[in-house]
Order: structure tokens, then sequence, then C-alpha cells
């Protein structure tokens, strides 16, 4: 299959030069598109930054990004603009606290993509009644449930029709009851055909939904596979031993 988004050898480090610490080293990833890829691994395996450098939120120390054929890597290239391609959605919500939930939805389609508002509101209305919230679109997100606010949050990454969508470990600050809610949402996006990638620590899920799982360790890929391979037999023994910490 043909990527639609090829990361190759990415390094990113942070600290200065007394204290530095390399947190990718060479991380290569693709994507087809429609693909579904998990990225597993123990906290401080480096599956955020990969996810906030592939989203240009942080600066490569060295490596190329390819989008469709588009060097998103580039310095020259229109941050903003790259951004609306690719949806993301991180584990702490951030939403403006200051701005509707409809306004929260619609922003990037009216500040980046120069949509009227009359437009934006309607597709940010649609998005809100297909996640369940059709009836929220005036409250303010303190009004709203951890659950609820993530699903404004995924609403929000989807709204400008992202050609990718990035998801950050969206359920660790959730109470367990309300992980179910979004895993949901997440699925039934799958089954739709976006293309997704995403960092979690909800195991049985990427195994269900995944046609492919990356296991990060130490900032490189060690082991990769599709979830039967991964979880199934996994290769290394710093995967197998990083599985044996989970249990259905």
């Amino acid at each position: 299959m043909t990527a639609l988004l090829t990361a190759t050898d990415l390094w990113k480090s942070f600290g200065d030069k007394a204290d530095r610490r390399e947190v990718l080293r060479g991380v290569s990833v693709s994507l087809a598109a429609h693909e579904v890829v998990a990225v597993i691994g123990a906290s401080g395996s480096g599956k955020s930054t990969l996810l906030r450098c592939l989203d240009l939120l942080e600066p490569l120390d060295d490596g190329r990004i390819l989008l469709a054929g588009d060097d998103i890597s580039d310095p020259r290239v229109d941050a903003n603009r790259v951004r609306a391609r690719l949806g993301i959605v991180f584990q702490s919500f951030n939403l403006f606290p200051h701005l509707t939930v409809l306004d929260n939805v619609t922003l990037a389609s009216r500040v980046v993509l120069r949509q009227s508002r009359r437009v934006a509101e309607a597709r940010g209305r649609e998005l809100l009644a297909r996640v369940g919230l059709a009836d929220k679109a005036g409250e303010h997100p303190d009004r709203l449930s951890g659950g609820q606010q993530q699903r404004v949050a995924i609403a929000r990454a989807i709204a400008t029709d992202p050609e990718v969508l990035l998801l950050d470990e969206i359920t660790s600050a959730l109470d367990p009851e309300l992980v179910g809610e979004v895993l949901e949402l997440v699925r039934q996006l799958a089954v739709e055909g976006t293309t997704i990638l995403m960092a979690t620590h909800e195991m049985a899920f990427a195994r269900d939904v995944a046609h492919r799982v990356l296991f990060l360790d130490e900032g490189r890929v060690l082991e990769e596979g599709t979830p039967r391979e991964v979880f199934g037999a996994p290769r290394e023994e710093r995967t197998r031993a990083f599985l044996s910490r989970f249990t259905d």
C-alpha cells in the first residue's frame, strides 16, 4: 500500500548539552490511507513526543516527514496549514475554556481554512450530533464530563477533514467509566476508514482495532507487526516483558 504519512529516521532531544536527553532515536513510521496504527510502550518511551513532532508542535533535530508526498518537515512550511491536515487529540483535552463547545469545534475551520461562520457552524453542529453532544453546543467545557470533553476534542480534530488523525493517550486522563464512550467513538472512526495513528495504553483496544502495532522502547521502534504478531508472539524480550504487565 502507498504510504499517506511517512516519517523517516526522526531524532528529538530535550535539554542543553550538559543535560541532553534523547527522546526519539531514529524512529521511522508509515501509515497507508485508512490504516490504524497503534503505538505502545512504557511512559517515557517517546510516544507523545513522536505525535507532537508529526504535528509540528515540536521541532525535529533530524529526520523527514512526508504527508501525501509533501515534505512537511521543511522549516519553510506553514505549520498551521499542515496541522489542519493532521488532526490531533491530546490526553488532557486542551479545549479553550473561554469558548463554547461549538466555537472550540469550529475555530480551526474559521481561522485556518477561512470558512464562513455559517458554514463552519453547520459542520460543527453536524459533528457534535455525531459524537452525541448536539445539546451541548452552547456550553463551556467546564460544564462537561471528561468523556464529553474528549469527544468534543475529537470532533474538533476531525472538523477540518484531516488526512490523518493523531491520538495521544486520549483515555489516560479519564475516569474508568468514561473510557468506553471515547474508545467506541474511535472504533466508529476506524470502521469508517479514518487514517489513525494512536499512542495508547489500551492494549485490548489496540489488539482489536489496529491494523499494525509499533512497540516503542527508549526512543526506538523495537518491534512492529500485526496485532496477532505483536500481542500473540512478540519476538523481543522487552516487548514480552512490557506486555506481561497487562491482562485481559
